[in-house]
């Protein structure tokens, strides 16, 4: 009999289970259904999102910011003497950084006003020169007119005495003329025609002077002539010195050629430097851009000019930088790389590669928010326009 009611027991709690497993079934049946029309529904609004909006979006995170940074080079030599800041240090264009020993520079300024005090009393002498050669040159004018009347009275002389001989050469063959006669107006000739060839070389020796005289005077004016005194070249030329000293000795302060922070200072005070010899680097923050590392099949849509938003690791996604596109590297960085990967070998394995993007920041967010070179960011390209 227990046995009988145990199995009666068994029978009446089995009974209903039928009908449970039809509706757990058909409640499962329900749920998939519905699994499977969100499912629908999801993979529809991704599709209509991910063409309406994802697909003119293309993002990398392997991005960074990068400048173009100011190298402060020594443009003179000399001892440095003092330096006025520090590594991390803010400073405008035009302050001081430090100072070179200007004692050397301060003499060759020296030197070079001496150089042109004296060619400014060099062009005064041209003037003064000029002045002396034109008297020389009327003085020998005046000695060609006296030489001209003296050749005028020796011809007016020998004449006369040409006269006289013959006279009383005609005359000393009737015998009406004694030799001692003819014999005196010939020497009276002969002395005339010695006067007036000392005529006629004194006038030669005369138009000589003159055209020595005007010479000499054509040279000097040559040092002076199409300029004034100030704009005289030998003044120039030295007036060129004195400003290249002055700018040396300007030199020897050397300034922050732009805004920006001090990085990389490798002097000290006391260390001889030479032309050229780095000093420091200012970094101008404030003309930050990014160089954003793009996948080659991103690129398709990326034209220069689109916008940009990024994010910096340093400030997290609280911050929103937004950008222009300045434009695309002409390669990747593997094809400017130190040694570049040889294809050709033969174990050849594709690797994807990456642009460099070059993005333009706002200025006004870098000033709300610095950046410093090297900092990671995350970029995302509106490729819609």
């Amino acid at each position: 009999m227990p046995d009988t009611a145990q199995a009666t027991d068994k029978v009446q709690s089995s009974a209903p289970k039928p009908v449970a497993n039809a509706a757990g079934d058909a409640n499962r049946k329900r749920l998939l259904t519905y699994l499977g029309i969100a499912v629908v529904i999801g993979a529809v609004a991704y599709s209509a999102y991910y063409g309406l909006v994802a697909s003119h979006y293309v993002s990398t995170d392997n991005a960074y910011v990068g400048t173009d940074t100011a190298q402060v080079n020594a443009l003179v030599s000399g001892p440095v003497a003092t330096i006025v800041v520090s590594e991390t240090q803010v400073v405008k264009a035009g302050d001081v950084l430090l100072t070179i020993d200007d004692a050397d520079a301060k003499i060759a300024v020296a030197q070079a006003k001496a150089a042109l005090a004296l060619a400014q009393r060099h062009v005064q002498g041209y003037y003064a020169s000029d002045e002396a050669l034109a008297g020389q040159v009327g003085a020998s004018q005046a000695e060609v007119a006296r030489a001209t009347a003296m050749i005028a009275s020796a011809q007016s002389g020998l004449d006369n005495a040409k006269t006289e001989l013959t006279r009383r050469q005609n005359l000393a063959q009737s015998g009406a003329v004694s030799q001692e006669e003819l014999t005196t107006a010939q020497n009276a000739y002969t002395q005339a025609q010695a006067v007036y060839n000392t005529a006629v070389a004194n006038h030669a020796s005369a138009v000589a002077g003159v055209q020595a005289a005007g010479g000499q005077r054509a040279t000097n004016a040559a040092q002076f002539t199409g300029a004034s005194a100030d704009q005289n070249p030998e003044v120039l030329a030295a007036q060129a010195k004195l400003d290249a000293a002055n700018l040396a000795l300007e030199r020897t302060v050397v300034r922050a050629p732009t805004d920006g922070i001090v990085a990389r200072k490798a002097v000290q005070v006391g260390q001889q430097v030479a032309v050229g010899t780095p000093l420091m680097t200012v970094v101008p923050t404030a003309r930050a851009y990014v160089d954003a590392n793009f996948k080659e099949g991103q690129l398709k849509k990326v034209v220069p000019g689109q916008t940009v938003e990024l994010h910096s690791d340093l400030y997290g996604k609280s911050v929103t930088y937004h950008g222009t596109v300045r434009g695309i590297s002409g390669g990747t960085g593997s094809a400017f790389s130190l040694i570049p990967a040889q294809n050709a070998s033969g174990n050849w394995i594709k690797v994807v590669q990456r642009l460099p993007v070059r993005i333009d920041l706002d200025p006004k967010e870098l000033v709300a928010h610095p950046l410093r070179v090297g900092l990671s960011m995350d970029a995302e390209i509106d490729t819609r326009k």
